[in-house]
């Protein structure tokens, strides 16, 4: 199968293994995993944050962060396709005790002025707002970016008004490989940023939450809570470290893949998509004109051993991750072409 339905599903590279079986360990739950506290160490160095904690998934990262820059009844402002509105079991409200603002963007990307006309204030009728998250890359709207100067501004004008920020950024390498600016500087204004080791970057397991020493010391005890604390979790680490050290480094060749393959998708009659705003390793393209469903589409690209996901009604997503090579996009296409002639709708 030719499995373009997330950077998820990455294998380990074989240094990964090799690392894991080797790994040194202890219990990180007593904070005596040397390889573990190695990695949080690092990770705190190039984000350019104080301290990080290993957590085994993106979700619980997120979860704490809400949960250490709010307080029940607050509300929290985040784009309406967010993953930590629609993908992370509403842990928002059901550990934090928070609402949800959503707010309505097309791309994914809130501006300043659109984050401030939804900016609660705690008068006794209101939920006040405390945080604002952004998720950089955005996941459901093809990966798109947020402007370095938008971020800064988002960071700078929501202290301002006593509110904290959290970066999504599962995939902040990606954006920092399309930007051109390196992970601390996109990092720099944030409270937190959650980022993966498990899609991009390869590794089997795990996600980092980086931020300040007083907030990473709370929110090591909000992971046991959520039952995070892995004890020798030093083999997940050990693969960590190769994936937070060299991954990044070939990111650029997801992104060239994508590329190629939105320019392809763009050509195939009853397909929707704007090759030009594919800049980082998701596709996400409309399939409404092809008179198909996504579960007929996807059944039929199956049986020909090609794997999409779904970004939600006619749309359907491809990314490219280090297990596609640009073989195999060529093959993916090549399927795509086959399905679609043989369904496409006649015009009279």
């Amino acid at each position: 199968m030719i499995d373009l339905r997330s950077d998820t599903v990455t294998k380990p590279t074989e240094a990964m293994r090799r690392a894991m079986a080797s790994a040194e360990v202890g219990d990180d739950v007593y904070g005596e995993d040397p390889t573990v506290n190695a990695l949080e160490k690092r990770a705190a160095e190039v984000l350019g944050k104080e301290a990080a904690l290993f957590v085994p998934t993106g979700t619980m990262g997120n979860t704490i962060a809400v949960k250490l820059h709010t307080e029940p009844g607050n509300e929290v402002i985040c784009d309406d396709r967010a993953h930590v509105l629609d993908w992370e079991l509403a842990m928002t409200a059901w550990f934090s005790g928070c609402l949800v603002r959503a707010v309505p963007t097309g791309n994914g990307i809130m501006t300043w002025a659109q984050i401030e006309a939804h900016i609660k204030p705690g008068n006794g009728f209101y939920a006040p707002t405390a945080l604002v998250t952004i998720e950089h890359t955005h996941n459901m709207h093809g990966g798109t970016l947020y402007e370095l100067a938008s971020i800064d501004e988002i960071c700078d004008r929501a202290h301002e008004r006593g509110l904290k920020v959290h970066i999504d950024g599962a995939r902040i390498f990606n954006a920092s490989v399309a930007s051109g600016h390196s992970v601390a500087r996109i990092a720099q204004k944030a409270d937190t940023v959650m980022f993966c080791l498990s899609k991009g970057l390869g590794a089997p397991v795990g996600s980092m939450l980086v931020g300040t020493a007083t907030a990473i010391a709370k929110g090591r005890g909000l992971r046991k809570r959520l039952g995070g604390g892995m004890r020798q979790s030093g083999m997940l680490a050990a693969a960590g470290l190769i994936a937070l050290e060299e991954m990044p480094k070939r990111l650029h060749e997801d992104h060239a893949n994508a590329k190629w393959i939105a320019e392809g998708l763009a050509k195939i009659p009853g397909l929707a998509l704007d090759p030009e705003k594919v800049r980082t390793n998701i596709v996400v393209f409309d399939i409404a004109d092809t008179g198909l469903t996504f579960a007929e589409l996807s059944a039929k690209l199956k049986a020909k051993g090609v794997l999409i996901s779904t970004a939600g009604g006619t749309r359907a997503r491809a990314v490219t991750h280090l297990n596609v090579s640009r073989k195999d996009c060529e093959t993916a296409l090549q399927v795509m072409e086959e399905v679609l002639a043989v369904c496409a709708p006649k015009v009279i």
